[in-house]
């Protein structure tokens, strides 16, 4: 199905909004952009707007990135000059009845949508789209952890907690490199899947009786399961990585406090963008391709 007389801004995001773009003017959209990094040499059939209202004036489809919503609400966008919220007022520039195509919504922009008469589409937990993005989030862990410690991933004692998609891929990744793994998961069938990939497991509640031997912890979980309490029980600068977007699984100003080197590791798609804002493209692509099927036979 083709694109043409689609208008589509993409709005915040980092250096996979780039491929997105550009596979949807490919696709024959037209393509505003606005909030993420521009490549010096443009994106062939995008326009660059000044401003996020400029970008989704009249746009049938706006697409936000995939990693969540902060606190204040802003959108996921380190390279734009302000934040980024989207409240009723920026979705008022949309065309009506149009459609926010985004990895995962809060609370307020819901209200807004809903006040305005947008619908969302959220995909953050679409498995397949996960598994096809799951690799460069884990060489993006690893790259984190290896610039954030002085010991080898080879032989140290490492904690998953959450054993989902990436959870699980980090887990294996984590075990063929060497490291003594153990996950941390309340479901006994994970539990028992991390076995069998070659990692110990224990459930939640084992997580305090093993915190004092890790070199590092590693958290896919995105609700607050890893507490002040329990960072207190780890060595002091043992590294603790947060996987999870907002708000995140680890209380990290705790964990700094405590002497702990704490990272969130945020967006980490954007390791091997071109490669992963393809497989989001195909998420967002088969969203639109649907509500566009369904608008041209009523």
């Amino acid at each position: 199905m083709s694109l043409a007389g689609i208008r589509i801004a993409v709005v915040a995001g980092d250096e996979r909004e780039q491929e997105i773009a550009r596979l949807a003017a490919a696709g024959g959209a037209q393509v505003s952009a606005y909030g993420f990094p521009w490549p010096d040499n443009g994106i062939e059939g995008v326009t660059l707007a000044a401003t996020a209202a400029e970008a989704m004036c009249g746009a049938h489809y706006a697409l936000f990135p995939i990693p969540g919503i902060a606190a204040d609400g802003s959108l996921f966008a380190p390279a734009a000059p302000a934040p980024i919220v989207p409240a009723a007022g920026l979705l008022r520039e949309l065309a009506p009845g149009a459609h926010v195509i985004l990895g995962t919504a809060d609370d307020g922009l819901r209200q807004a949508a809903a006040e305005v008469g947008l619908t969302l589409h959220e995909y953050e937990h679409d498995k397949e789209l996960m598994l096809l993005r799951g690799p460069a989030i884990v060489e993006g862990v690893l790259a984190a952890a290896i610039a954030h410690t002085r010991v080898t991933l080879h032989g140290s004692r490492v904690a998953v907690v959450g054993h989902g998609t990436i959870g699980a891929l980090l887990a294996r990744t984590l075990v063929l490199l060497g490291a003594r793994v153990t996950v941390v998961a309340r479901d006994p069938v994970q539990r028992a899947a991390a076995l069998a990939a070659g990692a110990d497991a224990v459930p939640f509640e084992g997580l305090a009786g093993l915190a004092p031997a890790l070199a590092m912890l590693f958290s896919t979980v995105p609700t607050r399961v890893v507490d002040r309490a329990l960072l207190e029980l780890l060595p002091r600068g043992a590294l603790v990585i947060d996987l999870a977007a907002p708000p995140g699984g680890v209380d990290l100003d705790a964990a700094r406090e405590l002497g702990l080197e704490a990272v969130w590791a945020r967006g980490l798609g954007r390791r091997a963008p071109v490669t992963v804002g393809a497989s989001q493209w195909t998420g967002i692509r088969r969203i639109i391709d649907s509500i566009e099927e369904d608008r041209r036979g009523s």
